[in-house]
């Protein structure tokens, strides 16, 4: 039953304010930012394996981004974001999960799906909205899904995938799956509602949820100073009643460390855990962004000398896992594939018309049937608006 609450033995007679950052949050660090273990630090769970892992993802995703980035440029798709300066955040906490627990991302976790498998295939068919896209076309570029290795569609709204995130993971529970579901936004989308009612409903269903919180210090060109007045989003947690940490997320063996603690504490307890990674976009917020507007070159220096994939690479060479002649041949080896793969890809031919009816329901109802038709019409009256229709019917 409910209590009353006036506990006489934690009260006060004069009227004050709690306020300031009384939380006083820190942030876990294992690696200095030179990439050295700081004294004391514990370690996560690591061999040279799945060191090699993480660090061959960040290399594939830095040579995914700079070429599609160029590729953008060049005309050849038509919107593009990269998660540079945020690697380590994204394929650490990626590489703690088991492969059957649920992905729900934003979109700038390109690198996670690659931690599961994703193809240079794949990543282009997405890009590029061909035949071959897992999601026919419907999508536009980044948007990536893939039902075989448990990474939900992408929804560009903000935050829609947080209380998705905690319906899902009650659906696990329920099932009495052994996986918990990932949930990655960032800063920005945590000011959505979406995020309240999400973290609320996790909290007091106690679902197995990671609500995995990227802080990378802007909302598009909104700052963080400019987003809240409080201490980041770790206290938010606190205040559902939801288990939090803060975390460096340009550290590796730091956010390894924190999501592998959460994922185990989820499990046993069928609770959520709040992480937040504190990083930085080094990059453009897109393609169609320039953050010269809203922010200096010297911030993003700064920034650069701590880079998770530099701080990962020195630690890694000095476990003798890992050299400079390997480094230069993998990113070769990556330029080279995703090129080659680029090339093929935007040659294929993109899904027929008729295949933007489908897949809602089991027979295509009338008014679906009456639109597609007005379509073909349409287009047949004007066929040198649409080429690719043309060539795809």
């Amino acid at each position: 039953m409910n209590k009353p609450q006036n506990n006489a033995s934690n009260s006060v007679h004069q009227a004050s304010f709690i306020s300031g950052h009384a939380l006083n949050i820190p942030t876990l660090r294992v690696l200095n930012d030179d990439g050295i273990v700081i004294d004391g630090a514990q370690m996560p769970d690591i061999d040279q394996a799945l060191a090699q892992r993480i660090y061959d993802t960040m290399v594939y995703t830095r040579v995914l981004d700079e070429r599609m980035v160029g590729a953008q440029r060049q005309g050849r798709v038509s919107f593009y974001m990269t998660c540079k300066g945020e690697e380590a955040s994204i394929i650490a906490s990626a590489a703690a999960l088991s492969d059957k627990d649920m992905i729900m991302a934003q979109y700038r976790e390109h690198a996670a799906l690659r931690y599961r498998g994703f193809s240079s295939e794949n990543f282009m068919n997405q890009l590029f909205s061909n035949g071959k896209d897992l999601g026919k076309g419907r999508q536009m570029p980044i948007h990536y899904g893939s039902n075989e290795l448990n990474y939900m569609t992408i929804s560009s709204p903000l935050a829609t995938q947080i209380p998705q995130a905690t319906g899902y993971a009650y659906g696990q529970k329920m099932a009495g799956h052994d996986a918990i579901t990932m949930c990655y936004f960032g800063e920005g989308a945590a000011s959505e509602g979406d995020f309240h009612a999400g973290l609320n409903m996790a909290a007091v269903l106690r679902c197995p949820t990671i609500f995995y919180c990227r802080n990378n210090g802007y909302a598009i060109s909104t700052s963080t100073e400019e987003q809240f007045a409080g201490d980041g989003i770790a206290p938010r947690g606190v205040g559902y009643g939801i288990e939090t940490i803060r975390v460096d997320g340009n550290d590796c063996l730091a956010v390894l460390l924190a999501t592998q603690t959460a994922r185990e504490y989820a499990l046993a307890h069928n609770k959520p855990v709040l992480i937040e990674a504190m990083s930085y976009r080094l990059g453009a917020h897109s393609t169609s962004d320039d953050p010269s507007g809203y922010r200096s070159k010297e911030e993003e220096e700064l920034w650069a000398k701590i880079d998770g994939v530099l701080r990962f690479k020195a630690w890694i060479e000095a476990q003798g896992w890992w050299s400079q002649a390997q480094d230069d041949a993998l990113y070769q080896q990556y330029r080279d594939e995703v090129l080659n793969a680029l090339k093929v890809a935007e040659k294929v031919a993109p899904p027929t018309l008729s295949e933007l009816v489908t897949d809602v329901y089991s027979d295509v109802p009338p008014h679906l049937q009456h639109q597609l038709s007005d379509l073909k019409r349409h287009i047949a009256k004007y066929p040198e608006h649409y080429p690719a229709a043309k060539e795809s019917h």
